[in-house]
């Protein structure tokens, strides 16, 4: 374990099974489709990767660098699009794939944002979902984990730009970013 990590929450096999199930419940609904699934950059990209790796229909794959945060723990509250889609989403149905829902404004924002640029539809896969600090009514449509109200790294999710290569999911120390 990392030393600015409390503990570990998620294991690199708990992460692996159940990011292989969700896609596989996935792969049912797009059976006749070739739907877009777009990442969101930079903390889904572990778990994009994991995921579009267990789907089995034919995909495009796109990204978006969207954020409501700085350099703090604490949500700045103005959606930043820092890198727009490639593809167009007009009459597509659309997959966003992101790390962690907490507040559920990015989402709220993004989802609202492709609906109206035309998605037939928009399903929201998530890895980590914090429930207790919804401020937003969004819901995943599919979520990895339900996670407690801590500050967590790895597996592609980082603090300052620290800690994403961690093969796990661990609850950073307070002191680090307090």
């Amino acid at each position: 374990m990392h030393k600015d990590c409390e503990r570990i929450m998620l294991t690199e096999e708990q992460l692996r099974a159940r990011v292989k199930e969700v896609a596989e419940q996935v792969n049912g609904l797009y059976k006749d489709k070739r739907p877009l699934v777009v990442g969101i950059l930079k903390g889904s990209i572990i778990f994009y990767s994991d995921f579009i790796r267990h789907l089995t229909v034919p995909v495009e794959l796109d990204f978006m660098a969207v954020s409501s945060y700085g350099t703090g723990a604490v949500s700045s509250g103005k959606l930043k699009i820092k890198k727009d889609l490639d593809k167009d989403v007009k009459g597509r149905d659309v997959i966003i794939v992101e790390d962690i829902i907490d507040s559920g404004f990015t989402l709220a924002n993004l989802k609202a944002l492709l609906y109206e640029r035309g998605a037939a539809s928009v399903m929201i896969v998530t890895l980590l979902n914090k429930e207790g600090r919804r401020e937003y009514d969004i819901e995943p449509d599919y979520n990895c984990f339900d996670i407690e109200n801590e500050f967590v790294v790895g597996y592609g999710l980082d603090y300052n730009e620290m800690y994403r290569s961690l093969p796990y999911i661990g609850i950073l120390k307070r002191e680090i970013y307090e």
